[in-house]
């Protein structure tokens, strides 16, 4: 079942809910319409950050982004964090959840990083019952985003967007679309950019990243550590012309700046969505 026109919330520009600001958000405000959390930071009980959650809740939506899900990994799902996620979702009435096409462990050991996988038809049957089984448990659509790779597997047999438009079609679900992370991957391995939007079915893509990577001359690292390149501004307003005005996210998660300057980023991503 496709989720039609309107599936996703149109939120706007947001930026992601970071410590260092916390207070300064909390006593005057700022220019985002939305913001993103890290969901395994706030899954414990009580504390200042499910204090500053609430405040925030309270004056704007929030979207909830995972980086343990493991879509990819072949142990069985962690059944009990799920439930932690549902509650932490219900309770904040998350606008999104989200995580990545990825796998984080193997062998019984987590990696606490996010590996890309091997498209093949294999890990697509393997991925599509695995989001199957998440968005019943969650009780609702979950977006899966595409990470940045340095490294590719022999054994794949399909592109990644076509991989990642055949999870989202067949296990209806969505896909949080990084600009960044197609922009790295894009020069990594060599591949057209905007050929991979145009992979992409228009009506799953509810959510769009943006960020800041290091080049080092001969690959990119998706470093999330300084503004939005223009590389990287040029192909989010060719995804908005094919996608339309889709909520829209900045991230900075490492020397991160003055909320000033994080939030100019985001009123410069919501001049292009109108």
């Amino acid at each position: 079942m496709s989720p039609g026109a309107g599936a996703w919330p149109s939120l706007g520009a947001g930026i992601g809910l970071r410590t260092v600001h916390y207070e300064e958000i909390l006593e005057r405000g700022c220019s985002a319409d939305w913001f993103e959390v890290i969901t395994e930071n706030f899954l414990g009980p009580g504390g200042n950050p499910r204090r500053v959650l609430h405040a925030v809740r309270d004056r704007w939506p929030v979207v909830l982004h995972g980086v343990s899900l493991g879509i990819g990994n072949t142990a069985p799902l962690d059944l009990p964090y799920l439930r932690e996620v549902r509650a932490l979702a219900r309770e904040v009435d998350a606008a999104m959840v989200s995580d990545h096409l990825c796998f984080g462990g193997t062998g019984g050991h987590y990696a606490h990083d996010l590996w890309p996988m091997p498209y093949t038809e294999e890990a697509l049957e393997h991925v599509i019952a695995r989001v199957g089984e998440v968005q019943d448990l969650l009780g609702r659509r979950i977006l899966l985003e595409n990470p940045s790779a340095y490294v590719e597997f022999r054994a794949s047999t399909l592109s990644e967007p076509v991989f990642l438009a055949e999870v989202a079609r067949r296990a209806d679900c969505g896909i949080l679309l990084d600009v960044n992370n197609v922009v790295v991957s894009a020069f990594n391995f060599g591949f057209s950019a905007t050929a991979y939007l145009e992979e992409l079915p228009v009506d799953r893509v509810g959510q769009i990243h943006l960020a800041g990577h290091t080049d080092h001359g001969t690959h990119r690292l998706d470093t999330h550590d300084h503004e939005v390149p223009e590389e990287v501004w040029a192909l989010y307003s060719a995804a908005i012309a094919r996608f339309g005005p889709v909520a829209t996210l900045v991230e900075w998660d490492d020397a991160i700046p003055s909320l000033d300057a994080l939030c100019a980023e985001a009123d410069r991503a919501r001049r292009e969505l109108s």
